[in-house]
């Protein structure tokens, strides 16, 4: 079985990660994989809205770190960028739905969604500068835009993790629900039913302001990422999290 499967049901298409044995963590290989399905979605004339969910008790605890230990994605178009890419430049409406951990990606993606629905158990978490890393996928702007300098300097900088009734009060997912896939499910239905050019329009007039700025700031991240990545700051810092882990 697939660590991602994607499935389509008329006009929806539902990214679902499926490595939940281990917390869902994202491989190079799953990144690859949500990427394509992304893509396709964006020109498929009868997708109208993708939701990304996942199997098991938590959306992703992030990134893989042996698999990013092993085979760092230091090449310019690696996996992990083109999933940004592919979230960042998605004309059509996309949904998410959270429960459990949702960890480094887990959390900025969020940002890049046009709804974002969360399960009371989720536990939201960016724990980039404990492992020796900087914040990615635009958060560094998004963030503090949303939330306020200080208390995003909170999450981004101490690695605060914060609870989905938080994220409803800042304004970072739409609500908190018992069932965020099923609630997924129902405003993807809802949304369906709408013309879909016009939803493509509105989007793009709503994420105009920002969006070449946010190319500018992801690519500075992702030069930084990539540098740190390979630092002895950020080895140690993954050899003590995997030493931790296996304990």
């Amino acid at each position: 079985m697939s660590d991602v499967l994607i499935e389509k049901s008329g006009a929806i298409t539902s990214i679902t990660l499926n490595r939940a044995s281990k917390m869902n963590a994202l491989t190079r290989a799953m990144y690859k994989t949500m990427a394509d399905g992304l893509n396709e979605a964006a020109i498929s004339p009868d997708t109208s809205v993708v939701i990304i969910e996942a199997n098991g008790d938590h959306f992703t605890g992030g990134n893989d770190i042996s698999d990013f230990l092993n085979n760092p994605p230091l090449e310019d178009g690696s996996e992990v960028w083109q999933f940004i890419k592919a979230l960042h430049e998605f004309p059509k409406i996309a949904i998410v739905a959270i429960q459990g951990n949702a960890i480094g990606i887990g959390t900025t993606m969020v940002m890049h969604c046009d709804f974002a629905y969360a399960a009371p158990t989720t536990s939201f978490r960016m724990p980039f500068v404990n492992l020796g890393l900087v914040p990615e996928f635009g958060s560094s702007h998004l963030f503090p835009k949303s939330i306020g300098h200080r208390r995003a300097a909170e999450i981004l900088l101490l690695g605060r993790s914060f609870t989905a009734t938080e994220a409803v009060e800042w304004g970072v997912i739409n609500d908190e629900v018992e069932d965020p896939r099923k609630k997924a499910r129902e405003v993807a239905e809802e949304v369906a039913q709408l013309p879909p050019n016009a939803l493509i329009q509105s989007k793009s007039l709503m994420k105009s302001p920002d969006h070449e700025r946010l190319n500018v700031i992801m690519q500075a991240e992702g030069d930084l990422f990539m540098r740190a990545l390979t630092s002895e700051e950020a080895q140690n810092a993954f050899m003590n999290f995997l030493m931790r882990k296996g304990k």
